[in-house]
């Protein structure tokens, strides 16, 4: 694993643009940077990447399955008891997943380490599918990287066939969002082309537009019925809108399935340590109130059962300022310090992405800091030939 100087296409907002990626910036700072990449070699890849979530996939699924079928863990999960029957009988249904990250703490020479599991509403999805690949396509073209260099990434092509084969007859799918996010909607809008391609009929109605008829069913601002919808929020803030009482009844078919409520969640962090304690791609973690949180030595890290980006992420021992965006109140876990490498001053994190059950990608963050924050970067990566 290797981080490269490379000079930045002086067309690459335009092409950014022409796609739909405009949120290229943020605040005025680059999200995306491609005056670096991130080469791997087919090893790291195959060897190690792979494979590290194709074994933290399953224990995940193992881990829903054990915790439909008790109430206890999914109280310690804070999911709310009224809604906990409606999440079981969605994993009891096998209704099926689109995709999810893990993220990795990863240097090329060590086994990859689980940061968390961004299973329901994970960013970064478009740019990782799309762009970095167009990016390494003009630079093959150029000369600028070599013929034969690759990248890890089938993402668009999964997730289209995916769609196929969630609905393999077609039909109408709602696809709904923040309409006034630009991130989330664009987000959104790609994968409404995947799922045009797969011969759906995408319909995208605002996330606050949704609405109840009288029966209690959910329909768009034209009064359709959602039958089957993809969402672009999470299921911790679903589940504790006044609207969530029509959930269980409502016979919609979400992506992602309500299951993912019980993954989306840093408490499965101590859950997954506790079933497989030593696992070479989990670190050590406990609840914030477990008694073995000693084991962890002065410096470890705090994090919020539900937080997105870093989000009141604190290093206990440390001296990273921390981004206070309100998270915490319904508990935190700890975990054993172990900061993502440096490259130059700068640190990236891995997000491996699941389509279905399969490994299809990966995506790199690289931040100033060793927490990965809403700043952090997104930057291309290769396999070299």
């Amino acid at each position: 694993m290797r981080r490269l100087d490379l000079t930045p296409r002086p067309d690459w907002q335009a092409k950014a643009d022409a796609v739909g990626f405009v949120y290229h910036h943020t605040d005025g700072q680059p999200y995306w940077d491609e005056s670096v990449a991130y080469a791997f070699t087919l090893a790291q890849i195959e060897g190690d990447l792979e494979p590290a979530a194709e074994a933290l996939h399953e224990l995940c699924l193992d881990l829903v399955d054990e915790a439909v079928g008790s109430e206890a863990l999914m109280t310690r999960l804070a999911i709310p008891a009224e809604h906990q029957d409606f999440i079981a009988a969605s994993w009891r249904a096998r209704e099926p997943s689109l995709y999810g990250r893990f993220d990795f703490g990863y240097d090329g020479s060590g086994p990859p380490k689980l940061y968390e599991y961004n299973a329901d509403t994970p960013t970064s999805v478009f740019e990782a599918a799309t762009f970095q690949w167009l990016w390494l396509e003009d630079l093959m073209a150029s000369g600028a990287l070599p013929a034969g260099t690759d990248q890890f990434n089938s993402l668009f092509e999964a997730l289209r066939d995916r769609f196929a084969t969630l609905f393999p007859t077609g039909g109408f799918v709602h696809f709904a969002s923040d309409a006034s996010a630009i991130e989330d909607r664009q987000t959104v809008r790609f994968l409404e082309d995947l799922a045009l391609q797969a011969g759906l009929d995408p319909r995208f109605v605002a996330i606050d537009a949704i609405g109840v008829n009288a029966e209690g069913q959910f329909v768009d601002s034209e009064g359709f019925l959602l039958q089957a919808a993809f969402k672009l929020y999470p299921w911790e803030f679903m589940l504790r809108e006044p609207y969530a009482v029509h959930l269980k009844t409502a016979a919609v078919r979400w992506l992602e399935p309500s299951w993912k409520a019980i993954l989306s969640n840093k408490g499965i962090l101590p859950l997954l340590w506790e079933r497989h304690p030593g696992h070479p791609n989990l670190l050590e973690a406990y609840f914030e109130d477990d008694p073995r949180v000693s084991n962890l030595g002065p410096r470890h890290v705090r994090k919020p059962l539900f937080s997105r980006e870093g989000a009141n992420v604190e290093i206990i021992g440390g001296n990273e300022p921390v981004l206070d965006q309100g998270y915490g109140r319904e508990g935190a876990i700890v975990q054993a310090f172990h900061p993502p490498p440096t490259f130059a001053g700068r640190h990236p994190v891995v997000g491996a992405w699941m389509v279905g059950n399969r490994p299809a990608g990966i995506g790199i963050r690289e931040d100033d800091s060793v927490v990965t924050k809403n700043l952090a970067r997104f930057v291309p990566h290769i396999i070299e030939a």
